[in-house]
């Protein structure tokens, strides 16, 4: 079987075929030379015959993946309009009329983005073309290719968007900028980074939809939610959102700090970068271009008078002390840390060279997490073999199987006894013992409980827990 997405495929060659009979055929022309036309078909044993007769032309096709053909098909006109778009750019360089094309390019792959509920837009260049790939649902896919003479101008217009020296390609360049898509203003932030081939450049999409969800909206709910709204109205500790890249820990702590906002707290976040504004909340962007790191940051931010606390990642010992520090002298400490599971945090935290009794006496709540994509309610079916539902893949769902995302979490009570042997210095299967005898939840029994649900997939639960 081939591979449909190493192709440029010339858009042009389907624009006088209609659309019903790409679907009939399960085809898709790629390109078209003197001695025949190469097309894509998901069938085993396509009708050679009646292809030559619809086409008038010989034809040789390559076997792809379904799921990709059906994926490219579902997305025809609006490719077929980025293509035109590409061609009149490039014809139009050196012209009055250059920047007005690519413009129309971007605010429409935008448009796409935002309506599909794309996080992030990758612009990549391989030795002969670029590509254009998007995350959806946390899953990187590949949406668009074209030659690579289209990467200067959108390289260009982007960096122009952003206010960046248009020139600069050999060094990382960092930004953001707002753009107005449906009549509503999106902030995009940027980040372009040097290649063996050229730049390659990331958008990431700031939903700000994201800051306004509270901690139920977000997926917490029962047991889980009275523990942690029990211990974010603590007036000092430290509370730790751990998870690996990916996995919700900002959206989780902007919600906290929503909860917690009001005029009578005084709140600071240091943040690599801001990403989201928040109204009464002193925010800090940490710069380490001019050495304005979290450790600096910390060294000075206790004078601010502070009531809570938000530091964006603990990443070193020095900055993990500032915080207990902070925890211990009536100050409450949100962070987040890269661990799997609460009792890794425990660990993580010693390696970090934490003293057992400052970890102890600070320490108030772990809540770990993961974000599990959603089966698609229109074509979720269940599997005979073991009753759970498994993916299949439609229109509503670009043929991934999967539509939205659901977080699973395990929250951590630092109670008297795990705090006594923390600062004992107890083993950790000592500490997992107690936490079976106290009713824990653990990460792994609420995926499965989703799984079980129909909510998601095992195939979900084995790739993220």
């Amino acid at each position: 079987m081939d591979d449909l997405l190493k192709y440029n495929i010339d858009y042009s060659l389907v624009q006088s075929i209609e659309t019903d009979i790409l679907f009939k055929y399960n085809i898709l022309p790629i390109s078209n030379n003197i001695l025949y036309l190469l097309i894509a078909s998901s069938d085993i044993s396509p009708c050679i015959e009646e292809l030559n007769s619809i086409f008038k032309s010989a034809v040789k096709i390559i076997h792809v993946d379904k799921k990709q053909l059906d994926f490219e098909l579902q997305n025809l006109e609006l490719k077929s309009k980025l293509y035109d778009l590409c061609i009149q750019a490039i014809h139009s360089i050196n012209t009055n009329n250059e920047n007005s094309y690519i413009i129309k390019f971007v605010d429409l792959l935008f448009k796409f983005s935002i309506e599909q509920n794309v996080s992030d837009i990758h612009f990549e260049c391989l030795e002969k073309s670029i590509i254009i790939r998007v995350r959806i649902d946390g899953v990187l896919t590949q949406f668009f290719r074209f030659e690579k003479k289209l990467y200067s101008l959108i390289s260009s217009i982007i960096k122009i968007f952003g206010n960046l020296d248009i020139a600069q390609k050999r060094l990382p360049l960092n930004s953001r900028f707002t753009r107005d898509i449906n009549n509503i203003n999106y902030d995009f932030r940027i980040s372009t980074i040097p290649t063996i081939h050229g730049e390659s450049i990331v958008l990431r999409i700031l939903d700000n939809g994201n800051i306004k969800k509270n901690l139920y909206e977000i997926g917490f709910k029962d047991k889980l939610l009275q523990t942690i709204e029990k211990n974010i109205k603590l007036n000092q500790g430290l509370i730790l959102v751990t998870g690996p890249t990916g996995s919700g820990k900002s959206t989780t702590l902007y919600s906290i700090l929503n909860e917690l906002n009001s005029k009578q707290k005084k709140i600071i976040t240091i943040e690599d970068p801001v990403e989201y504004k928040l109204d009464g909340i002193m925010q800090i962007n940490i710069n380490e271009d001019i050495e304005l790191n979290y450790s600096v940051v910390l060294k000075n931010i206790l004078r601010q008078d502070p009531d809570i606390l938000m530091i964006g990642e603990i990443r070193d010992k020095e900055s993990l002390q500032i915080a207990m520090q902070a925890a211990l002298t009536g100050h409450l400490v949100i962070a987040t840390l890269h661990t799997n599971n609460s009792l890794e945090t425990i660990t993580r935290l010693k390696d970090l060279e934490a003293k057992p009794y400052l970890i102890a006496s600070t320490l108030k709540m772990i809540l770990s997490q993961r974000l599990l994509r959603v089966l698609c309610k229109n074509c979720k079916v269940k599997n005979s073999i073991d009753n759970h539902y498994i993916s299949v893949g439609c229109k509503d769902c670009n043929f991934s199987g999967y539509k939205n995302r659901v977080v699973s979490s395990e929250v951590l009570q630092i109670d008297d006894t795990i705090s006594k042997m923390i600062s004992n210095n107890d083993k950790l299967s000592k500490i997992k013992e107690h936490m079976k005898k106290s009713d824990f939840q653990s990460l792994a029994s609420n995926t499965i409980n989703l799984v079980n649900q129909g909510i998601t997939t095992l195939a979900e639960y084995h790739s993220k827990v």
